[in-house]
């Protein structure tokens, strides 16, 4: 159902730098760039997640109550996901933790304050 999330950016290089080192751990890499825009996927007919310049030419912001969720298959994923974002710089929102019967997660705001998790559904060992 998803086709692609876009964010904002206020620095295209910076946020462009972040997302390819933490996308590269997801098999993710850069399949569409252009000037003010870039967005990674793990295959062009899978969901996308792109940054932007905004288009109007005002200032990005973060959206309140926004948040992307990034999906992975384990929850050692999820760890490292999230160990991999703070140290490119991210902040901690959430570390990671079971939040629910089988949903595993960790959350975190990308260098722009824009909020992100990273789960997985699938039980975990006691």
């Amino acid at each position: 159902m998803i086709g692609y999330i876009t964010v904002g950016t206020n620095d295209l290089n910076r946020a462009v730098a972040f997302y390819d080192a933490l996308f590269a751990d997801l098999g993710a890499g850069r399949f569409l760039e252009q000037d003010r825009f870039v967005a990674w996927a793990v295959a062009p007919d899978q969901p996308a997640f792109s940054v932007t310049l905004p288009f109007d030419g005002n200032a990005a912001t973060v959206g309140n109550g926004t948040m992307i969720a990034l999906a992975v298959d384990a929850t050692d994923k999820v760890d490292a996901l999230y160990a991999k974002a703070l140290s490119l710089g991210a902040t901690d929102e959430g570390a990671p933790g079971l939040r629910m019967d089988e949903f595993y997660a960790a959350y975190f705001r990308d260098l722009d304050g824009n909020k992100l998790n990273v789960f997985c559904h699938q039980p975990v060992a006691a």
